[in-house]
Formats: structure tokens, sequence, C-alpha cells
């Protein structure tokens, strides 16, 4: 993994985002083309591929999605290949802690950063300027139901998601905690 950009980056963590904050006019007004066929395929094929270089290029300032949704890089060492991946996805906080969910888009088959993570662990998240190592473990029961449903608070697509991998698989929710040097 990549150290901390610099001393300054490694004493702050990844900016938090309230999962109960009200969304902006902006996204709602954007979310309906983010959940339709087009905007689906905008996410996986484009913005998936261009905002790893564009939220480094600015500092997390910029990226595809016009930054309605609160979003960060994980990059994590391929559990196959060893190279560094680097993701944009969709975050909030729960307390110190960030959560991701394995959505992909709620395609049948998990994410591949999912199972590099899972086999790692070790990851570093860059978000408004600041990367830190963080470690992820995989939260279940009544504690993931919980952070499902804030996740459909900051992104309803995750309700979509849902609906689309009934039956075939569960939405991983993940919670990564910060690694203290």
């Amino acid at each position: 993994m990549q150290a901390p950009s610099s001393a300054y980056a490694s004493r702050v963590p990844i900016p938090r985002v309230d999962p109960d904050q009200p969304p902006t006019r902006m996204r709602r007004l954007l979310t309906p083309f983010a959940l339709s066929k087009p905007g689906t395929w905008y996410g996986i094929n484009i913005a998936s591929r261009v905002d790893p270089a564009l939220m480094r290029m600015t500092r997390g300032r910029v990226n595809l999605g016009g930054n309605v949704l609160p979003t960060l890089l994980l990059t994590v060492r391929g559990r196959r290949s060893g190279t560094e991946r680097t993701v944009p996805l969709v975050y909030f906080s729960d307390g110190d802690d960030v959560i991701l969910m394995a959505s992909s888009f709620g395609r049948p088959k998990l994410p591949a950063w999912y199972h590099n993570v899972m086999a790692s662990r070790e990851v570093t998240l860059t978000a408004g300027g600041v990367s830190e190592r963080y470690r992820a473990s995989e939260v279940e029961g009544p504690e993931r139901d919980r952070l499902y449903a804030k996740a459909k608070q900051v992104y309803e697509g995750y309700g979509l998601y849902e609906d689309r991998t009934a039956g075939i698989r569960r939405v991983p929710v993940l919670r990564l905690s910060r690694v203290h040097p």
C-alpha cells in the first residue's frame, strides 16, 4: 500500500459523511439518471475507469458523478496479481469508521475489489486529498441491516441493487477502521 501523501495527511482522517444528512437538490435531480440503464452503463464503463485518475489529480474535488455522492478511492493489492488496484466507491461514516457496500451496481457477481479486500484486509482510502490506511471487516446480522438502511439514505440506488441481487447474493457491507501507526 502507498503511504499517506504527507505528514499532515497521516494525522487527518478521511472526511466524515453523515448518512442522515438529507440529499441535496442536485443529488435528487441526478439520481434517476444514475439508476437508469444508461446511467448504470456510464458508471460501470466510464466513471469507474476515469475517476481514479481524475480524483487524484483534483485531490478528490472532481469526479464524473458531479461530486453528488460522497466518493473515495479504495486501493488494494490484487490477491492473485499482487498489483495495486484502485476503484472509486460511494461511502459514509459510522463513528470514526468508513462504511462501504460491495454492490457492484446490483450485478449477480461480487465486485473483484471485494475479494481483494477480504484477502488482504489492509487498504488505502483516499478522499478529500487525504490518504490513510484502513483495515476492513465484513459486518453481519442486525448491524449489517442497520448500516445497509443508512446506505440507502445516502444513495437510494442501494435499494435497487438489493432488489436486483435478491435470491442471488446478499450485498456485503464492509466496515473499515483506521490503522494507527
